[in-house]
């Protein structure tokens, strides 16, 4: 599969019909959805994370990339990385190293140690590095964690949203936003829009609802495993 197959899958969508992109924690929650009949994939770092026995931000780079190239070997569909912010590679060797795993597109984020918004300018340079190096190889959804770690201000969102689309962004991400400000987010961000939903079909109606271009998970599925994992647990032990 091809970033150009991957980028097709964000466009021409009608209204109310998003992309929806399961988070695969590892290669057999990868061939679940896969099998289910879903397009494509988005791998959650928190999720693959959680599968390693690593906290959320401090997977070592290389089972992060090993982790990826297992899920992308074990299904057909593009399947796009969550690799957070880059882990310190220059452009090149984060490009290069996601390229070998076989993923089609990649997450990048605006803050760093889990706690600090980017300079946006900052961010928008970088980001229009990563994309001089990968060309039309690999689609890019930017992070925007204005609603995580900064002041919440919409505009602030829709500003740094606009810096990254200019710099090579094929698609935002506005993790966190409240649903009451999507028709702001939306209205002022021209391109794919990614938005996160819980596991269920209600919030992923609602997502769609509002006009998301782009609908995952983060690490929702993941947990939602786990938790019917520890129900069958305490079953087996009751």
């Amino acid at each position: 599969m091809t970033a150009a197959t991957f980028r097709a899958l964000h466009h021409g969508r009608p209204a109310g019909d998003p992309l929806v992109l399961p988070g695969p924690w590892d290669a057999g929650s990868a061939r679940v959805f896969a099998d289910a009949g879903f397009p494509a994939l988005a791998t959650p770092s928190a999720g693959i994370a959680a599968s390693l026995g690593y906290e959320d931000g401090s997977t070592p780079a290389g089972e992060m990339f090993a982790a990826v190239a297992r899920i992308v070997r074990a299904v057909s569909v593009p399947v796009s990385a969550d690799v957070e912010g880059g882990y310190g590679l220059t452009p090149g060797e984060l490009v290069g190293r996601l390229l070998e795993t076989g993923a089609v597109g990649c997450n990048l984020e605006d803050s760093e140690g889990h706690s600090t918004l980017k300079d946006p300018q900052r961010q928008a340079d970088w980001l229009a590095e990563v994309r001089a190096e990968a060309g039309d190889a690999l689609f890019i959804n930017a992070r925007v964690d204005t609603f995580l770690f900064g002041t919440g201000d919409p505009a602030d969102a829709v500003a740094r949203a606009r810096l990254y689309t200019a710099a090579g962004a094929d698609c935002v991400y506005p993790l966190l936003a409240p649903t009451e400000v999507f028709p702001t987010l939306r209205a002022g961000i021209e391109g794919p829009v990614n938005m996160a939903a819980g596991p269920d079909r209600e919030s992923v109606a609602e997502l769609a609802r509002l006009g998301a271009s782009r609908i995952t998970f983060g690490p929702g599925m993941q947990r939602y495993a786990m938790g019917a994992t520890g129900e069958l647990a305490a079953r087996l032990r009751g």
